[in-house]
């Protein structure tokens, strides 16, 4: 018997340990993990220098209020403002508070600049931005949404890829369009770079904000530090979460100065937030993914990878419909639901995980090897020839 509640569909599997791109199980069963807690684990499991951190800063300061100035905090803020558009940072413990948060800033930039009537939000319709109420809502997923009403307003929806669905959106009362740069639980959907550019004149040109959620598609994953700086596109707030902690729970927003404006004292706050332990892990994280050596080598086995299981779609058409996705943020397409796809990756030992549109979603660390690489093109063959 359990006495944790019904809301997940757990697989009969736990873990006792886990060492870069492994998972070894209660039984003693080696498994080759391209989850990685949901693109979480950046550097894999029990990365030494994250474990370092750690166990020095755990011994020194855990936690301290926000009433306070965190020297860590400060250090990552400064690093991650030096290295993207943003000019300030706000620190979060999730993805689904990093997006929250984002609609605040939105809406509260507007607010201070008198334009109170500007407070609606613009969505891909079926997007993925957490499971808080407000973004829950924001997702325009019905599936998501049912059994929570009354319904949280503020939130308009397009289609992804109608681009004159999303200008007869556009009202007097949008305050911003948010989007996932790579949608991650919508099917591994890129947003191409001149789409980007598009969607940065059109809000320049309606006076609106630009939200690019990069909590799953952000901190290297792309191949890039966000995956949107190939577009050359400069957003005016980014959520981010997942990566940047490596495993530790680590939210953000990053905003541009025009829009921090409005976050004056007492706007909004986080208990935990920007603790000194979760910001000694985060300087960690980010000296090592936004190394120009480090982004390159997964950008190159990013291309390997890609090339590899492009092969495995020409030998089995009938079972691949579609290669997506970008870095090491991977979906495969099947022409079927991928749950039985799914199971026999994990009973070969290769770890996987679903997203939309009969997607498997591969979610390697950002350090992973060749040869596990490899390792993991060989079940998939393996599989796609059982199933042939």
């Amino acid at each position: 018997m359990t006495y944790l509640a019904k809301n997940y569909n757990r697989k009969k599997i736990s873990f006792k340990y886990g060492k870069g791109s492994y998972l070894f199980s209660t039984k003693n069963i080696k498994y080759l993990d391209f989850v990685q807690g949901i693109a979480v684990n950046s550097l894999g499991h029990a990365h030494p220098k994250l474990t370092k951190t750690i166990s020095t800063q755990a011994k020194k300061l855990w936690h301290v209020s926000n009433a306070f100035e965190i020297p860590e905090g400060e250090k990552l803020a400064r690093k991650l403002c030096k290295k993207t558009f943003a000019d300030y940072v706000m620190f979060q413990n999730s993805g689904a508070e990093a997006t929250e948060a984002a609609i605040k800033v939105a809406r509260r930039y507007f607010y201070s600049i008198g334009k109170t009537n500007k407070n609606k939000i613009l969505c891909v319709r079926n997007s993925f931005h957490g499971r808080t109420l407000a973004a829950i809502y924001a997702s325009g997923s019905k599936k998501m949404t049912e059994g929570f009403g009354p319904k949280v307003s503020g939130f308009d929806h397009f289609i992804f890829g109608d681009h004159k669905s999303l200008k007869k959106k556009i009202t007097k009362n949008t305050a911003a369009i948010m989007v996932e740069t790579i949608m991650g639980e919508g099917g591994i959907k890129v947003i191409p770079d001149w789409c980007l550019i598009e969607l940065r004149k059109l809000c320049n040109q309606k006076k609106i904000l630009l939200i690019l959620d990069e909590v799953q598609c952000g901190i290297g994953r792309s191949g890039d530090f966000f995956a949107f700086e190939q577009s050359k596109v400069k957003p005016d707030i980014v959520p981010i979460a997942k990566g940047i902690g490596g495993g530790f729970p680590i939210g953000a927003v990053l905003m541009n100065k025009k829009v921090a404006t409005g976050m004056t004292p007492g706007t909004h706050g986080s208990t935990f937030g920007g603790n000194p332990l979760a910001m000694a892990v985060g300087n960690t994280v980010m000296d090592i993914v936004s190394n120009k050596i480090f982004l390159k080598n997964v950008k190159s086995i990013s291309k390997y990878f890609l090339l590899k299981l492009n092969n495995l779609k020409n030998i089995y058409p009938n079972i691949i419909k579609n290669i997506r996705g970008k870095g090491l943020l991977i979906g495969i397409q099947l022409h079927t639901d991928q749950t039985k796809f799914i199971k026999k990756l994990m009973d070969n030992k290769l770890l996987t995980i679903r997203a939309a549109e009969n997607v498997v979603r591969i979610l390697p660390p950002l350090n992973v090897k060749k040869n596990e690489v490899n390792q993991a093109l060989k079940i998939i063959n393996k599989v796609c020839k059982e199933l042939n």
